[in-house]
């Protein structure tokens, strides 16, 4: 496949773009560095390009970053299903596998972050490190979307998606308007600058992106009664055994801290958690040179305490 806008997935920088194959698709990763490898997990609606402070960061700390793009996102494949948490989750074990790493520590911000939370479920022998920043541990998500009636408001989108083909037209009319409106409304008063926004907007009209951001939305909440989505909850109690980083905005507007904070319940290994003050649901984009700092200086402690 093609990659149909390079200029906006492809941006030059200190990184390095490749293409891996794993568990059935193309991935596109961007990496920089030398040195136990960190893998970035983008959320909605952004694509790997959210972690370009981190990169440079983390190769600086002596680390091997890679940025991967999601199924579906950026310069990955747009495959016709495979949308579900737990194959998306063995997406990103498969990328580290592919980068010949034995392990990797695990970053996800957002949906990423939902995913990073099952992988380390599910393949804890991949995840050496986890860091979540702006989401809570899946089953703590799963209830506060069914019994708190703030964070249904907060994450009234998430609803609006479960509609057919309407929220695909919506993100990418005006050339993408809407994404820009999201990433501002959900940011605290560090609001990205114009240009951020635009590459964010600009990768969204790439064509089927849309469509493709979507999906694992759908998934979740189509499935909250479904055979298949009990099931993932079930193996969600399955706990996190690796030393676990929470970040987390205090003004986040879309995951509320109350949803978050109940997480370290599903973590039998040293939890950390953290909250950034005054900043919304980018931490790493709104103060990166913050964020990165709190997250090299967890990634080099060798005893992180709980």
């Amino acid at each position: 496949m093609t990659d149909p806008a390079p200029s906006v997935v492809r941006p030059e920088g200190p990184w390095t773009h490749r293409d891996i194959a794993a568990n059935g698709a193309r991935f596109h990763i961007a990496e920089l560095g030398d040195g136990p490898l960190v893998m970035l997990v983008h959320g909605f609606p952004q694509f790997w390009w959210t972690w370009r402070h981190q990169l440079v960061a983390l190769a600086d700390a002596g680390f091997r970053a890679v940025a991967m793009d999601l199924r579906g996102v950026g310069g990955s494949d747009r495959t016709p299903r495979g949308y579900d948490p737990a194959n998306l989750a063995l997406d990103i074990t498969g990328v580290i596998r592919s980068l010949g790493e034995p392990d990797a520590a695990l970053v996800g911000h957002d949906l990423g972050g939902y995913l990073a939370w099952t992988a380390a479920a599910m393949r804890p022998k991949l995840v050496r490190r986890l860091t979540v920043v702006s989401m809570p541990h899946p089953r703590r998500w799963r209830s506060a979307m069914l019994r708190d009636r703030r964070q249904t408001a907060a994450a009234s989108y998430i609803w609006g998606f479960q509609r057919p083909w309407i929220p695909e037209r919506q993100l990418t009319a005006d050339d993408g308007a809407l994404v820009g409106r999201l990433i501002r409304d959900w940011s605290g008063p560090r609001l990205p600058d114009d240009e951020a926004v635009e590459t964010y907007q600009r990768a969204m009209c790439i064509p089927s992106t849309a469509h493709c951001s979507i999906e694992p939305y759908r998934w979740l909440v189509r499935s909250l009664a479904r055979p298949d989505g009990i099931q993932f909850n079930r193996r969600m109690k399955r706990p996190v055994r690796v030393p676990t980083l929470h970040l987390h905005g205090s003004l986040d507007p879309v995951t509320r801290t109350r949803s978050a904070a109940g997480s370290g319940e599903y973590v039998e290994a040293p939890y950390r958690w953290r909250l950034f003050d005054g900043l919304g649901h980018f931490p790493h984009e709104e103060d990166p040179g913050g964020f990165s700092a709190e997250l090299v200086n967890w990634l080099k402690d060798p005893e992180p305490d709980r």
